[in-house]
């Protein structure tokens, strides 16, 4: 008896031993042999923006996500939220409710705006080229709300359309309550939501000339030209970098959300609270190059090419052309088999007007072999107002007599 008391207290003061032990293994266990790479390259990619608070990687054509840490934290963009401001200007010009050309005059409110700007007095009239410039280039709050008045007519519509807008991208994370990002309670986005509006604002290739310049002039003709200079210096310092947009704010810290393309194949890289634009900057091209060193894009339709036609019921046009109006192509680790790739557009049926642009209208689904790869919504081109019951009217007359 005395015995088993002896071998009962060994056996506990061993696993009490063990015990710490065990722990430590449980916290940091040993790779298992052959064991597979994390999803996205997460493992190799673990030391990117090891200063941001949040920060994602992801490719433009497909919106794969290579590297993301704390995405979704919701955060003060700070200027960074003029991409949504200029996601709409863009849209309102393929829309046909701007022109580059139009003028737009400046508000004593818009004139009013702190912080960056490119000094707009009231009643000072530019064109709509002009003011992007302002916003793109120079970070403009006073031209982000002379060009939301434009839009809306009042910068709270605008910021309605913003939310709106949102809303339809998927972005939960997201609340804008002004064009510009100056600093005020429940303007909040994230590092994820910021990629998502991005890649939706390079969609309109004509954005990089904008974004993509280092140096500019306005009011060139008068007596007192401005001179812009790109806030975003890695248009000059990456190369393939031409774009997107710098954020800072005391309470933000240095932000950024910026795009690079080289052989074809582009990437955004978001991020935010970083400590000063150096450590930004550095931290932003190494997420650039890794991407540029481990991946590759596969090509499924290029920009232009014919995907179909949209019929949208009782609507002012009866059906609408789909033409890509970007590349579509699938994000895969160099080397990897392109064997048996294929896709497939399913389109929702006959839409029933009024039809928004950039609605949502179906699905370019992407194979290999019988896996899918890849999913894009298919957007609407252009916005379908109802159609009058005179001019339904006269096409169900036409569509007897061509029969």
């Amino acid at each position: 008896m005395k015995n088993r008391s002896i071998k009962l207290c060994i056996l506990i003061l061993v696993a009490a031993l063990a015990a710490p032990a065990a722990v430590f293994a449980a916290e940091e266990p040993a790779p298992a042999p052959n064991a597979a790479p994390a999803p996205s390259g997460q493992a190799a990619a673990a030391s990117l923006a090891p200063s941001a608070r949040s920060a994602i990687l992801m490719d433009a054509d497909s919106g794969t996500v290579i590297y993301e840490k704390n995405s979704h934290d919701k955060l003060p963009p700070a200027s960074i939220t003029k991409i949504m401001t200029l996601l709409l200007i863009m849209e309102a010009l393929d829309d046909g409710k701007l022109k580059l050309t139009d003028k737009v005059q400046t508000s004593e409110y818009a004139a009013s705006m702190g912080g960056s700007q490119i000094f707009l007095e009231p009643g000072e009239e530019m064109t709509v080229d002009e003011m992007i410039k302002g916003i793109a280039l120079a970070s403009g709050n006073d031209a982000s709300v002379a060009m939301a008045e434009k839009l809306a007519g009042t910068e709270q519509q605008f910021v309605a359309m913003m939310n709106e807008r949102a809303q339809q991208l998927g972005m939960k994370d997201t609340q804008f309550m002004n064009p510009n990002g100056l600093p005020v309670a429940n303007h909040h986005s994230s590092a994820h939501d910021i990629a998502v509006m991005s890649r939706e604002l390079l969609k309109h290739d004509e954005i990089t000339k904008y974004t993509g310049l280092y140096q500019d002039y306005l009011r060139k003709t008068s007596e007192k030209p401005f001179w812009l200079v790109n806030t975003n210096k890695l248009v000059r310092f990456y190369s393939g970098a031409d774009g997107l947009k710098t954020g800072f704010t005391s309470e933000a810290k240095y932000c950024l959300s910026a795009t690079a393309k080289r052989d074809n194949m582009r990437v955004i890289a978001v991020v935010m609270g970083e400590p000063d634009t150096k450590t930004r900057n550095a931290e932003v091209s190494q997420m650039f190059d890794y991407s540029f060193a481990q991946y590759m894009n596969y090509p499924i339709i290029k920009e232009g090419d014919s995907m179909g036609t949209l019929k949208v019921e009782k609507g002012t046009t009866p059906e609408l052309p789909l033409v890509a109006k970007h590349a579509y192509s699938v994000l895969l680790k160099k080397g990897s088999s392109t064997k048996d790739i294929r896709y497939e557009l399913k389109i929702d049926g006959p839409l029933k007007a009024p039809v928004q642009i950039g609605q949502p209208v179906g699905k370019l689904v992407v194979y290999q072999g019988d896996q899918v790869l890849k999913e894009f919504d298919v957007d609407a081109p252009l916005s379908v107002d109802r159609a009058g019951w005179w001019k339904l009217l006269k096409r169900s007359f036409s569509g007897l007599f061509s029969s």
